[in-house]
């Protein structure tokens, strides 16, 4: 692994244990933990911010800050729930009802209810050891915060999204002087995927892509699903209208009542989170 790739891990971890940290600790930081806190950032990432100057320190917080979360939102269910979401506001034709910060505030929520067990191991094994009770190194601490992630991610992970990562990290690690000698391009080859422990000795950058790939698709497979009640109301009102002779009237304006009125009568949010759910914990 690269110096640089080797820093954005530890960087990454770094908000990994960050939300471990809120798992564990509801009442907040002293300021002796709050020293021992910035040890370990230092540690975790080789950044010294007493040797760098003001502006690079306020671009390199501003960077952590505004990459981290959302690398560390990609390891979590939050991009299925997220995209489910939009699929079904999509598919009942309310436009921005309910509006964005709504649907981004529940796919939190939601997502803090299936990962809070995984914050918590996180914070139990490693940030506790490491800040607390001093017993472990940082490199045991990083170690211990990637397994559960890895875990979890490789029991979402379609084997192959996860074939193809693995076909890219190779041609990667062969170099470009290999794809040079073959006419300028690699031959695409699908190594098989380990199983067991081997796959979590996998690269972290080689499961996260092939995570959040099968995030989606999945995400794709449940939108579909959405969509079918709703375009076969859509389609008999269409169908309705036009015998009726009521071609100038939109299709829509009848439709949208009756969807809403059929998603309230199924109890529709209910439905679709509890499936939504119950199908991330049951590693589907």
């Amino acid at each position: 692994m690269t110096p640089g790739s080797s820093r954005l891990v530890k960087l990454l971890l770094c908000g990994f244990v960050f939300f471990g940290l809120l798992a564990g600790l509801p009442g907040g930081l002293s300021a002796e933990e709050a020293a021992s806190s910035g040890d370990v950032l230092k540690t975790l990432t080789g950044l010294d911010g007493e040797n760098l100057a003001v502006p690079l320190r306020a671009l390199a917080l501003v960077t952590v800050f505004g990459v981290v979360p959302s690398i560390v939102l990609l390891t979590t269910c939050f991009p299925r729930i997220l995209v489910v979401l939009f699929f079904l506001r999509k598919a009942l034709g309310t436009q921005d009802l309910p509006p964005n910060m709504v649907v981004f505030g529940l796919s939190f929520l939601l997502t803090g209810a299936v990962m809070f067990p995984i914050w918590q191991e996180v914070h139990r094994e490693a940030y506790i050891p490491l800040v607390e009770t001093k017993e472990i190194t940082a490199a045991e601490a990083i170690e211990k915060t990637e397994l559960p992630v890895k875990r979890f991610m490789l029991r979402h992970t379609l084997r192959d999204d996860l074939r193809l990562m693995m076909d890219v990290s190779a041609r990667g690690e062969k170099g470009p002087s290999s794809a040079a000698a073959g006419g300028g391009k690699a031959p695409l080859t699908r190594p098989p995927a380990p199983s067991g422990k081997k796959l979590e000795e996998l690269s972290f950058f080689t499961i996260l892509p092939a995570f959040v790939l099968s995030e989606l698709k999945t995400a794709f497979q449940l939108g579909f699903l959405l969509f079918l009640p709703f375009l076969l109301i859509d389609l008999v009102v269409s169908a309705v209208l036009v015998s009726m002779g009521m071609i100038m009237l939109p299709p829509t304006l009848v439709s949208l009542p009756l969807k809403i009125l059929v998603f309230v009568l199924v109890d529709g949010w209910s439905l679709v989170v509890g499936q939504l759910l119950s199908g991330i914990q049951g590693g589907g």
